[in-house]
């Protein structure tokens, strides 16, 4: 199958999962910033240090940046959600499906012959899929994930620049929708990435 060919399955699938926006990004156009992960602990995230997916038990954007040399293009996707749907008890259901379609992308790829496809989400693993647990097994002695299907890492670690992809994309941030009254429905967006190698 050609990669053009693998490529276009790979976003019906994110369509199909959920996502209301797939791009195709050239990794070239992935930003890392360092003093973005560096917000992970100063101001301190409430959820760092909890997960094996969060600093600073991930490599962190020195070694994302030698990572992306292995990888050509990425799989960019957005879920478009109402803001009070985002900041809501639901909050945590919009951010698995986030996972959930990530952890998706990336499994279809690997068998399609994309065998080094790594996926990334937005939100930690800890609050999303083990919240009502003390800690995260990864990290404790045990070892082994609890949700290892699902969870991805999170992009805010690794200094992933989501607004310069956002504008690589062509998408905007500020676009409201209207409902059937025509009053304006605030929207909030959650993202994922996944990196394929050619």
């Amino acid at each position: 199958m050609m990669q053009q060919t693998k490529l276009k399955k790979l976003i019906q699938q994110a369509y199909r999962s959920g996502a209301t926006h797939v791009a195709i990004v050239s990794t070239t156009d992935i930003i890392v910033d360092d003093n973005l992960a560096k917000m992970c602990r100063e101001p301190r995230c409430e959820n760092y240090g909890l997960s094996k997916s969060c600093p600073p038990h991930v490599s962190g954007p020195s070694a994302f940046r030698k990572q992306l040399e292995k990888y050509d293009q990425a799989i960019f996707f957005k879920i478009d959600v109402p803001s009070k749907i985002l900041y809501s008890s639901d909050r945590r259901e919009l951010f698995q499906l986030l996972h959930e379609i990530a952890a998706g992308i990336e499994h279809i790829a690997i068998k399609m012959g994309f065998a080094n496809a790594q996926a990334f989400a937005g939100g930690s693993c800890k609050e999303i899929f083990c919240h009502d647990h003390p800690e995260c097994r990864a990290i404790s002695e045990e070892g082994k994930c609890r949700n290892p299907r699902y969870a991805r890492p999170s992009m805010s670690g690794f200094g992933i620049n989501v607004a310069k992809l956002i504008e690589t994309a062509g998408w905007t941030e500020s676009e409201d929708t209207h409902d059937a009254d025509s009053a304006t429905t605030k929207m909030a967006y959650i993202f994922g990435l996944v990196l394929i190698e050619f």
